[in-house]
């Protein structure tokens, strides 16, 4: 995705910014370039409040001058901005990519409307090209892997490959939480909601990233501009 594609993206989902909102603050390329314009509209006298999905996105947004409140100061959230790895026609999507999918899923439960900002790459008629990240607890992580591996087959990805994701060399990759991330490559998911319910029914799974009904809008960024995505309905 070129950068003007992605700033296409991220300037229409400025518009939709009211003064006095709370917004949560997403975290990757595009979402830094939202968080960027963001705060030259604050610069420019627009009062708004930001809860961040990463201590990336924390750094980056409070360095710019955006007013950042914890979520523990909240108890609702007007708007999120985030991107996606992937969103199909119903605007499920793969998150994760960025290894902040359980911070991002918390925020975008608590909003009253999510809206997703990426490039025409991601859409997809079916979810899974993007390896599905799993966030999981370092205590018994390889057990639980192998739990998961085990209910596969129910879901008719017996045979999905898995790895841990590294941050560098031979080191594991720990979230933002202090956990790991088992990347899942399932090549295409026929039932996204009954693969994310046998994940949440597993312990040792602290999240994933399969985000079902979340998303109200998909914005795609083009180097001409950028169009709105709607659900399918019916």
């Amino acid at each position: 995705m070129s950068d003007v594609a992605k700033r296409n993206a991220a300037e229409a989902a400025l518009k939709l910014v009211e003064p006095d909102m709370v917004l949560g603050l997403g975290t990757g390329s595009t979402a830094a370039i939202f968080v960027r314009l963001l705060a030259e509209k604050v610069s420019q006298g627009l009062k708004i409040i930001g809860t961040p999905t990463s201590e990336a996105t924390d750094k980056l947004a409070r360095s710019l001058g955006i007013k950042i409140v914890s979520p523990d100061e909240l108890t609702r959230i007007d708007l999120t901005i985030d991107g996606a790895d992937e969103f199909d026609p119903d605007l499920n999507l793969i998150k994760g990519g960025g290894a902040a999918l359980l911070r991002e899923k918390i925020i975008a439960e608590a909003s009253d409307r999510m809206v997703v900002i990426t490039d025409p790459t991601k859409q997809v008629d079916a979810l899974g090209q993007f390896p599905l990240p799993i966030e999981i607890n370092a205590f018994g992580s390889e057990l639980t892997r192998h739990r998961i591996h085990n209910r596969l087959a129910d879901v008719g990805l017996g045979d999905a490959p898995s790895s841990w994701r590294m941050a560098t060399g031979e080191s594991l990759l720990h979230t933002d939480g202090g956990h790991l991330i088992l990347d899942l490559a399932c090549g295409r998911i026929a039932d996204p909601k009954a693969l994310a319910a046998l994940l949440d029914d597993l312990p040792g799974v602290v999240e994933h990233g399969l985000f079902i009904g979340y998303a109200d809008q998909v914005i795609v960024g083009e180097t001409s501009g950028a169009r709105i995505v709607n659900p399918r309905r019916g």
